[in-house]
């Protein structure tokens, strides 16, 4: 069969986009104020700069002649579908997102969504994690997303408090060392 009549994707594939997890059902996606302005940002340079050049590349290639042996032609249709389902990966994310701003917590010795978390292991190792939104997580920064393990045995301790954390060994006890939430935004 000529592959211009086989599906590569579906819109299904938009929820796998980079590995990211879906958002658990009956919640909300919740990220940082920080986090929406990336997503957003990307979002944007995504349909006003980079998918009108490779258009661009995409027509001019097509207007050479035969399509079938023009790579650039082959790879500008690949990465104009791999943008497409980019932009509407974001936009699902955008528009289900819910933003919390942790700037205005009240409570700011108890763990919620947007703190920075110092706790302490039992081998007396002090660790330090930011809980942020499923889209969000960077672990070489230390951003965990909300729905982790570490953040679920977190959420709601208060600094002194002594939590449990589940893990494949079994449990650990976590000591809440300190918590931090950024400064209000002007």
């Amino acid at each position: 069969m000529n592959k211009a009549f086989v599906k590569e994707s579906t819109d299904d594939d938009d929820d796998l986009e980079a590995g990211l997890p879906e958002v658990p059902a009956g919640t909300k996606n919740y990220i940082t104020p920080a986090g929406y302005e990336r997503m957003r940002s990307e979002l944007l340079h995504l349909i006003d700069e980079e998918r009108p050049e490779v258009v661009k590349l995409v027509s001019w290639a097509a207007s050479n002649g035969d399509r079938s042996e023009n790579g650039d032609y082959i790879y500008g249709k690949r990465r104009l579908r791999e943008i497409d389902r980019r932009i509407r990966f974001l936009t699902k994310r955008l528009d289900l997102a819910e933003v919390v701003d942790s700037s205005r917590q009240e409570s700011v010795d108890q763990v919620f969504f947007g703190a920075t978390v110092e706790y302490g292991t039992g081998d007396g190792e002090a660790h330090s994690i930011t809980i942020v939104g499923i889209d969000e997580v960077d672990l070489d920064l230390g951003h965990v997303s909300w729905v982790s393990p570490i953040a679920r045995a977190l959420l709601k301790a208060k600094i002194g408090d002594q939590v449990t954390l589940h893990t494949p060994a079994g449990p650990e006890p976590i000591d809440v060392l300190d918590v931090r939430y950024p400064p209000p935004r002007a």
